[in-house]
């Protein structure tokens, strides 16, 4: 099956139809050249995780397909950043954080706060393109336990490193201060060669974009607090 996401075309020959029901949301325009291809082993699905401990072959393979995916786009200036991102106003932000922090919950409270203004992205695995112009931010079907994302392209305006707090805060950060947090949510491949590819686009994307550590509670405020604090006040209202 071919599928299209973050301006790549992309075959993939699945082994499970997990695969194909995963995808089926993202699938390319018939007639569309792929960029390049992927498929996977047995070996490389056992690889993932064992079967029969709540995981099936199945599942293993989307795991281990978006792997070598995400590897392969790199090539492409592809570059998978761990996190639950949405458009306000057509312009993406990343809310990036270990898994419990909340960063899906906080991006719920903008749709909440902010209605049809927000559009979500993806909440697990989004693609970041990197590129002359700027950081673009793409939807891919790898989006996490709720199934929340949108086969869509913008740019990319923010990322904000979230945290729990006892009040809402946001404060914009360097690059540099940044950097050790974004890597930690990136996928950082085994490969010595891919690795420097990975470090390489990141190091190019931080740069380019508004960078911001947020401390926060769960309140609807949070989300308010954080809008002004990336768009203004005129833009949050």
């Amino acid at each position: 099956m071919l599928i299209s996401l973050a301006g790549l075309t992309v075959e993939i020959l699945p082994r499970y139809p997990e695969l194909t029901a995963l995808c089926r949301d993202y699938t390319a325009a018939p007639g569309a050249t792929p960029d390049f291809s992927v498929s996977v082993t047995e070996e490389e699905i056992r690889a993932e995780g064992t079967p029969g401990d709540g995981f099936t072959p199945g599942y293993l393979e989307t795991l281990a397909v978006y792997r070598k995916l995400c590897e392969r786009a790199l090539d492409r200036g592809r570059l998978l950043l761990h996190g639950s991102a949405f458009a306000y106003r057509g312009e993406g932000v990343l809310f990036t954080a270990p898994s419990g922090t909340g960063k899906s919950t906080h991006a719920r409270l903008w749709r909440e706060v902010y209605g049809d203004r927000v559009t979500v992205i993806n909440d697990d695995k989004p693609l970041l393109t990197v590129w002359e112009g700027g950081v673009r931010i793409s939807g891919t079907p790898w989006d996490g336990k709720h199934r929340l994302s949108n086969n869509l392209t913008v740019p990319l305006r923010a990322i904000v490193l979230l945290g729990r707090g006892q009040k809402d805060e946001i404060v914009p950060i360097t690059p540099s201060r940044a950097y050790p947090y974004l890597l930690g949510q990136t996928y950082r491949p085994a490969d010595p060669a891919r690795l420097a590819q990975t470090l390489s686009l990141l190091d190019s994307a931080l740069p380019r974009l508004s960078l911001y550590m947020m401390r926060a509670t769960l309140s609807p405020d949070a989300a308010r607090v954080a809008c002004r604090g990336i768009f203004g006040d005129e833009a949050a209202e």
